[in-house]
């Protein structure tokens, strides 16, 4: 099937967009290593870090770990935003990579960074 394409104000709107996302999610990412460097610091200096097997050591624990998620999911979706600008260059963008079909512009605005149509994303869940 052959895709529409979207028409060239669209396209710049889609990418000025996705620019943005990009640098706020390059914020996120530099204030995410920023926090982890403050906390490296701290623990450098203090006396003596808390003891994993106590309950503040388990929650710092639990903490990192729910951080570097957020720090995952954070880089991750940027690299879907830069495929995306990618896209909008190359002139590929708003067609669905497994079906080759349109996406819908309601799910672009809503998610201007997918690469799926709506019944292509739900098949992959």
């Amino acid at each position: 099937m052959a895709t529409r394409k979207l028409a060239a104000s669209t396209l710049d709107r889609f990418k000025r967009i996705l620019e943005e996302r990009e640098r706020e999610l390059l914020a996120i990412i530099a204030e995410h290593e920023a926090e982890r460097h403050e906390v490296r610091m701290a623990e450098t200096a203090a006396e003596r870090s808390p003891d994993p097997e106590s309950a503040e050591g388990g929650s710092m624990a639990f903490e990192f770990e729910k951080e570097l998620s957020v720090d995952r999911n954070t880089r991750d979706i940027l690299a879907q935003v830069r495929r995306a600008i990618i896209a909008v260059e190359d002139g590929t963008y708003g067609a669905c990579l497994v079906c080759s079909r349109p996406i819908k512009v309601a799910r672009l605005r809503a998610l201007p960074h997918t690469s799926l149509c709506v019944n292509c994303a739900s098949r992959r869940r």
